[in-house]
């Protein structure tokens, strides 16, 4: 059994990452599925601080939920407006208003608060 203690540099993260696969099949309710369980935490923990992957920008998290839900451009209009305002928005030409923002959240599924994220506007 591994001596559990904070993960603090990348040689630590490395040795916790060996010790994981060590047991990753580890049987329930014994001590290795204990380590399993408090060391797959730190190991999370010590990612997200260091290895942190950015939310998309709001459009291409639009994009990313559309191609989820199989969803075509015309599909947006009753949130967006026109065929040409989806195709302006999706294409970076115009900006998300407040009111598309809530009715995208409320049909994708997406938090308000990725879609209110400013983005680049394509010239």
């Amino acid at each position: 059994m591994m001596e559990l203690k904070p993960i603090k540099t990348e040689m630590d993260y490395r040795a916790a990452l060996k010790r994981l696969e060590e047991i990753f099949d580890a049987k329930p309710d014994t001590p290795e599925s204990d380590e399993l369980e408090v060391l797959g935490l730190m190991v999370d923990d010590y990612e997200n601080k260091h290895y942190a992957i950015e939310a998309p920008d709001p459009i291409e998290a639009i994009k990313i939920r559309m191609e989820e839900m199989q969803l075509k451009q015309v599909d947006l209009i009753p949130e967006i407006g026109g065929k040409s305002r989806v195709s302006e928005v999706l294409g970076r030409k115009r900006r998300l208003t407040v009111e598309m923002i809530r009715k995208l959240a409320s049909r994708l599924n997406l938090s308000a608060s990725l879609l209110i994220k400013d983005y680049q506007l394509m010239k």
